[in-house]
């Protein structure tokens, strides 16, 4: 019969809490930073709703990030650009982190204000970023 060795379990259970303990500090926030806007705009230059697989309905169209990263970029280059983006729930499909990471990216990349309403007539947040050197 094997004796329990209580030590032994002790020194156990400490590295399993100091090792999540690192990887909690370690992880990070996947969703960027949304605030209630003070300067909300009337009206949006485009208007994307989430849709399923982290894409984007624009116009009827289902767009994954760098498509509708390709279109802003037409957009511009044809004098055209877009200045705000609004990011709303699809029919079927909530807004999830990968939604709001995307058009952040997007915002950040092609320098444009993105806002976040997740439901319909709630308050609308603006999406900011910043970039990590």
């Amino acid at each position: 019969m094997r004796r329990f060795d209580f030590h032994r379990a002790l020194r156990g259970m400490l590295l399993v809490v100091f090792a999540s303990c690192f990887i909690a500090a370690c992880g990070g926030r996947a969703r960027p930073d949304t605030v209630a806007a003070p300067d909300v705009p009337s009206a949006y230059d485009l208007t994307v709703i989430a849709d399923k697989d982290s894409q984007f309905d624009v116009n009827g169209a289902t767009l994954s990030e760098e498509d509708v990263k390709g279109a802003l970029r037409y957009r511009k280059d044809t004098n055209n650009p877009v200045k705000t983006i609004l990011l709303k729930r699809g029919e079927k499909q909530k807004v999830t982190d990968a939604h709001i990471a995307g058009i952040a990216r997007i915002g950040l990349e092609l320098h444009v204000r993105t806002f976040l309403q997740e439901k319909e007539g709630k308050d609308i947040q603006e999406i900011r970023t910043t970039a990590v050197k």
